[in-house]
This record gives structure tokens, C-alpha cells and sequence, in this order.
């Protein structure tokens, strides 16, 4: 039973980091003045990104863990480590050139881009065989809630949290890359 809560707190975490990239691009967005019908769509639509994008990573990664067994945890941490790393390092760049019109093709290119770093998640819980449905499910809701206040908050507030929530983000998942890698 601790175990389960254990892994469950560690999701949620998870969840949370990742979905603090959807959170910050939110906030910009949410600059748009968007109706909340369409606030509630591309909530919705950056949750089924991120259960796909970490399914898919899932499965990768239990392939690899399979044919690679330990090798592929160091992988895995690495991974982590590496994206925690990319995630600060690009809360630091102002480079606000990447804001997509949130309609049409422009929604499903931004739910991409703002999930793909949850199919490396996905890539590095697969390997460690986490229990799928609680990880799709924590991603999901996470992301979903996450961009809901996002851009609800932009549309009050002026960027003020949107570097430091992606840091905060890229920060979580660097701290459990090390303690995959590191047996304390």
C-alpha cells in the first residue's frame, strides 16, 4: 500500500512538472483573450496529448527495458536529467517568437510541442514498468487542469509566472533524473 502511494505521489509530481510547460505557453496565450469555450477545447485537447505522447513512450520504453535491462534505467535517468536541464535552460531564453495562434492546426502543433517532453517521461516510465492508466491518468488531468489556469491566469495577469513555473518544472524532473540515478 505505501508503495502505491509512493508511486502515486511521485506521478502527481511528475504530472505537475510536466504540465508547467503547458502552464507557462498558457499564460501567454491566454493573452489572446480566448472565450472560455475555446480555453475549455485546448485544455482538453493538450490532456489527450499528454496521455498519448507518454503512452507511446511507454511503450518504447518497456521495449528497451526488455531488450536492455539495466543499461536502460541509467537511459532512463539520464533522460530525465536532460530534460530537466533543457526545460530551465529554456526558461532563461527570451525567445517569445513561438506563440501559436491556439485554432485549428495552430492548437494541435502547440498541444504537440508542449507534450513531447512528456513522451520522454513516458519513455523513462516505461522502462521502470510504472502502472500505465495511473501515469495517463496523472499526465491527463494534470496537463488539462494545468493549461485551464494557465490561460485563465493570462487572461488576468500579464506573464509574470511564465519563466519561473517552467523552471520549477524543468527543476522537479532533474531532481528525480538524480535520484533514479543515484541509490539513496
Amino acid at each position: 500500500m505505501t508503495a502505491i502511494i509512493g508511486e502515486l505521489l511521485t506521478l502527481i509530481l511528475m504530472a505537475f512538472a510536466l504540465g508547467m510547460d503547458a502552464f507557462s505557453v498558457g499564460l501567454g496565450m491566454g493573452m489572446f483573450q480566448l472565450r472560455l469555450r475555446q480555453i475549455f477545447k485546448i485544455g482538453i485537447t493538450i490532456g489527450l496529448f499528454h496521455v498519448w505522447m507518454p503512452l507511446l513512450g511507454m511503450i518504447a520504453g518497456r521495449f528497451l527495458s526488455d531488450q536492455f535491462g539495466a543499461i536502460a534505467s541509467y537511459l532512463g535517468g539520464g533522460l530525465l536529467i536532460l530534460l530537466g536541464v533543457q526545460m530551465i535552460w529554456s526558461s532563461f531564453k527570451d525567445d517569445d517568437s513561438t506563440l501559436i495562434t491556439p485554432v485549428g492546426m495552430g492548437l494541435i502543433i502547440f498541444a504537440l510541442s508542449v507534450s513531447l517532453d512528456s513522451f520522454s517521461v513516458g519513455l523513462t516510465l516505461g522502462i521502470y514498468k510504472a502502472k500505465t492508466i495511473l501515469v495517463l491518468i496523472c499526465f491527463g488531468v494534470g496537463a488539462t487542469i494545468l493549461t485551464w489556469l494557465g490561460l485563465l491566469i493570462g487572461r488576468r495577469v500579464q506573464g509574470i509566472l511564465g519563466t519561473y513555473s517552467e523552471a520549477l518544472g524543468g527543476s522537479i524532473l532533474l531532481a528525480f533524473g538524480i535520484k533514479l540515478l543515484l541509490p539513496f
